[in-house]
């Protein structure tokens, strides 16, 4: 309950040594992917998996790298890649779609999209998922979201019935 400023820093510099390791192992052939830590502090599975790969590009890996790793990777550490991973003819197809470039900002994944200034120098939302292709199923990710936003205010107004 009593996080100092100096807990606080060395926390950070210990994050910096765990990052220099993982950017060494990968630069030595290691296999570094990517993974939700669901379950844990309230996490939702891949909720944190583009914080996830902002880490990544923090501890030096270049975004191809993080994609490759968010993949291509994952798929051979699962013993999967002969049918997920990478877009092939005969596998599966998940993929999502973006009007942005998460290639230039990975902050354009988040269901909900990114803020930047925009030209008029206003903030404006970018990115956001736009499409999810799921087994070859192509889902519009917004009207997810709006499906979603729509269940959980069912959900409180019932709650808030029974409370009465």
């Amino acid at each position: 309950f009593d996080w100092t400023t100096a807990d606080e820093v060395a926390w950070k510099k210990n994050y910096a040594i765990w990052m220099q390791f993982l950017n060494d192992y990968k630069n030595h052939g290691g296999r570094v992917t990517l993974g939700s830590d669901a379950g844990y502090i309230w996490k939702l599975y891949g909720f944190g998996y583009i914080r996830e790969m902002e880490l990544l590009q923090e501890a030096g890996f270049s975004p191809l790298e993080v994609i490759r790793s968010a993949t291509f990777l994952a798929a051979q550490a699962l013993k999967m890649d002969d049918r997920i991973g990478s877009v092939r003819v005969g596998k599966l197809a998940d993929l999502v779609i973006t009007e942005e470039n998460p290639m230039r900002n990975f902050k354009v994944l988040y269901g909900t999209g990114h803020f930047r200034l925009g030209s008029d120098n206003k903030p404006e939302r970018v990115g956001g998922v736009q499409y999810t292709i799921k087994d070859g199923i192509v889902y519009d990710a917004r009207e997810l979201l709006a499906d979603v936003r729509k269940i959980v205010r069912d959900a409180k107004a019932e709650a808030d019935l029974q409370k009465n």
